[in-house]
Order: structure tokens, then C-alpha cells, then sequence
């Protein structure tokens, strides 16, 4: 075989390998959809809410930081994650949130959630905010699996934070409480395993807060949205395919299929709107039924992504914390 050959065959190979290790990889301009961000959020709300403020970052000595620290990487594509803690203390260790910011599974980054979750680490918790794959970048589960590795990423470096492993909740808004769910309600399934690990630890939380997340695709509020194939849903663009072209997908990416007497307790934080309830009441029952601790709170005549904005933010810190203190400490 001569050298041109050689050369055509390993351009052959590069390209039938390109699918399996990711775009990402050769290339740190991956696929983004900026749709998107706070200040479009603003100027969506404004008008109907003219009391509405953006959230900012803020700076706390009793606080440490560490940002943009990387959990996973494949090749060149490296996965951040953002973690404010309070003082370690030798005598305590904390309880952790993973905090998963919200877009459409498209769309938005982990500085939607700082605000947040300086707010947790001055109330004592080693809160983390997460960076993980989006639709234009990897379909379902990706993000799901990225996730998995962030929570057990936290666990293995729970010493640098003052950590408690046995105590960890994940808390999303919007997409990322529907992630935040389904990791919750999927601790030691198989279906959705972490990349590996150099430790073995486990991915189970002890506790959910979702914020305006839905837990059933299949409700027509979801699944019913594909009727334009030149303007696919959010869901459809997460997971390639529509509910009528794969259900079982949307099915399996739902938490309320996994929902069960094993589930940790759940906080949910919602706005007034009722799209983003979808599967609530189901999930709710389940809870009950096996005497599984829950809350429901609305924040009454507020927009979709009020976390971001002031006053909601102001509301709904105190209600989170709340929770996780009787749950969690």
C-alpha cells in the first residue's frame, strides 16, 4: 500500500470514528444555541413584570469559590463545574447541591445558577453549578450521562469542599429541574452510567428540588408540539426524534416512569403556569402512597424563569433552604 492509500485510509477511519468521540473534541468551537440568557429573559418579561430585576452575582468572605474547574473532558471538549462552599470546617462537613441551569436542554450555562448557589453556600452547603452537553452539541442522554459524572465527580473531591457525600441533592429550573429529577428519581440504574470514574462511587442523592420542571414528556403539553417539522420542540431537538417517530424515548427520559418508594424526598418550587406541571400530580401520588416526604409551593403571578429576577429569587431562597435544611441537616 503506497502512501496516498495510507493517507485515504486513515482519512476513512477518522471520519467513520468522528460520531462515536464527538464533534467537540477536534474543535472548541462546539455547536451553541445563545437563545437563550438572562437578558432575553428580561426583555421577554418586562413588560408584563416592570417589577422585575436581574439577579446578580455578589461576592461573601464567609464563602470560598472554585470555578471552572473540570470534571470530564473528551479530548480538547473540557465540562466545568463551579463550586462555592462555605469555611471548611475540621469539626463539620456540609450537605451539596448540584444546581442544573434550564434552556430547553438547548440552550442556557451554569452562571444562571451562581446567584443560587452563593445563596446555598451561605446558608451552609457546598452548592455546585454545572456545565454539561446541550442538544446542538449531543443528543439524549448526554447530558443525563455528564450529569451522573459531575454528581460523582463531587463525591471523589468531597475532601477539597468539606462535603458530605451521604447528603446531596440536585436542583434544576425548568429543563434542568426535569434533569434534576431524573437523576434524582435514577440512582444505581444502569441505564444511565457515569464516564468513568478512577473511583467507585455511588450516584444516588438524598434529596430534589425542581423548579418548574415537567416530569412526563408524553403529556400532549410536551409531546403534542411537533405539528411543524421546520420548527421541532425542545424536546424534539433533545432527543432527535419526535414523541410520534420514537416514544420510547420520551418515555424513558421521563422521571416519572422512575418515580418509586426509593425516590428521595422533592421540593417543588413552581411558577403559576401550569405547562410546567406536567406529571406533578402523578409523581405526587407515588410519594404519598409510600409516605415519601414532598412540598409543593407556587409562587404566585410570576413568570416561567423567575429564578433569574428578582423578587421571585428573594421567595423562593428562603423556601429551597427551608427544605433542604429538614431533609438534608
Amino acid at each position: 500500500m503506497d502512501a496516498k492509500q495510507l493517507k485515504m485510509r486513515g482519512l476513512f477511519f477518522f471520519f467513520l470514528t468522528l460520531p462515536f468521540i464527538g464533534f467537540s473534541q477536534y474543535d472548541f468551537n462546539f455547536p451553541r444555541d445563545t437563545s437563550f440568557n438572562v437578558q432575553s429573559a428580561y426583555r421577554k418579561i418586562a413588560k408584563d413584570f416592570p417589577q422585575a430585576n436581574i439577579v446578580e452575582e455578589f461576592n461573601n468572605p464567609t464563602i470560598n469559590e472554585k470555578r471552572n474547574l473540570v470534571y470530564h473532558s473528551f479530548g480538547k471538549r473540557e465540562l466545568h463545574i463551579d463550586v462555592f462552599y462555605p469555611k471548611i470546617s475540621k469539626m463539620k462537613l456540609a450537605p451539596g447541591v448540584l444546581l442544573i441551569h434550564g434552556g430547553g436542554w438547548a440552550s442556557g450555562t451554569k452562571s444562571h445558577l451562581v446567584p443560587m448557589a452563593q445563596k446555598l453556600a451561605e446558608a451552609g452547603y457546598v452548592a455546585a453549578a454545572v456545565e454539561y452537553r446541550l442538544s446542538p452539541e449531543a443528543k439524549y442522554p448526554a447530558g443525563v450521562i455528564d450529569l451522573k459524572t459531575a454528581l460523582k465527580w463531587l463525591r471523589i473531591h468531597a475532601n477539597d469542599f468539606g462535603l458530605d457525600t451521604s447528603r446531596i441533592a440536585t436542583l434544576g429550573t425548568s429543563a434542568g429541574a426535569t434533569l434534576a429529577s431524573l437523576v434524582g428519581t435514577t440512582g444505581g440504574n444502569s441505564l444511565y452510567l457515569s464516564h468513568p470514574q478512577d473511583q467507585a462511587v455511588s450516584d444516588k442523592v438524598q434529596a430534589i428540588v425542581n423548579m418548574d420542571g415537567v416530569l412526563d414528556f408524553t403529556d400532549p403539553i410536551e409531546s403534542g408540539k411537533d405539528n411543524d417539522p421546520a420548527k421541532p420542540s425542545a424536546g424534539a431537538r433533545w432527543f432527535g426524534a419526535t414523541y410520534k417517530q420514537k416514544p420510547e424515548l420520551w418515555i424513558e427520559a421521563s422521571p416519572l416512569t422512575y418515580v418509586s418508594d426509593k425516590t428521595p424526598p422533592t421540593l417543588f418550587v413552581n411558577s403559576a403556569l401550569p405547562r410546567f406541571h406536567a406529571g406533578r400530580e402523578d409523581y405526587l401520588a407515588v410519594l404519598n402512597k409510600h409516605g415519601i416526604y414532598n412540598e409543593v409551593l407556587t409562587i404566585k403571578e410570576t413568570p416561567h424563569p423567575y429564578w433569574l429576577f428578582h423578587p421571585w429569587f428573594d421567595e423562593a431562597v428562603p423556601l429551597i433552604i427551608s427544605f433542604l435544611d429538614k431533609v438534608l441537616k
